[in-house]
């Protein structure tokens, strides 16, 4: 069976952590010095889904700068995506808000797109009282799963991108 490719997106502000959550999915790596994405940068993986060997899909992971928006290139960017993961940083609750901005272009963009949220930088703020409701809430809002991960210690990123390329498979 050939293997189905996908093209994602990592939707968030500035240092929430998304090219370091791409890292640690395709590479099993961690690095702490920040290097602002200028742009997009583009990884591939591919992802068993299930228990099914022939069920794979090929996640095109598009990397997306954050923090600013693109207007007319925003929407370049995210055409042709069929998911997204979501992506704030605990320590910075103003980044949660942000999330309901890129969900809204994005699906305006992609309307039958898959979304998954990831609450990234867990490992810094253990007790998860401050942004479980924000969590649950968007989760709720937009019909989607939500994560709590780590980069750092690889907490939940797996699963993240793995309920992701389910969900493109129509699980």
């Amino acid at each position: 069976m050939d293997v189905m490719q996908r093209k994602i997106c990592l939707l968030g502000d500035f240092a929430v952590g998304k090219t370091s959550l791409v890292r640690r999915f395709v590479y099993n790596k961690f690095e702490a010095d920040y290097l602002a994405t200028i742009g997009v940068h583009v990884s591939r993986k591919e992802v068993k889904v299930g228990l099914d060997p022939a069920r794979r899909v090929a996640l095109v992971i598009w990397d997306l700068a954050g923090g600013e928006t693109f207007s007319h290139m925003e929407e370049a960017y995210y055409r042709g995506s069929a998911g997204a993961l979501l992506v704030a940083d605990v320590t910075r609750p103003d980044t949660f808000g942000m999330l309901n901005t890129y969900a809204t272009t994005f699906m305006r963009i992609n309307p039958n797109a898959a979304l998954v949220f990831a609450f990234n930088k867990v490992d810094l703020q253990p007790d998860n009282s401050a942004y479980a409701a924000a969590a649950e809430e968007l989760a709720t809002r937009w019909q989607a799963p939500y994560y709590l991960t780590s980069a750092l210690t690889g907490e939940s990123v797996e699963d993240a991108f793995k309920t992701l390329a389910a969900s493109l498979l129509g699980n």
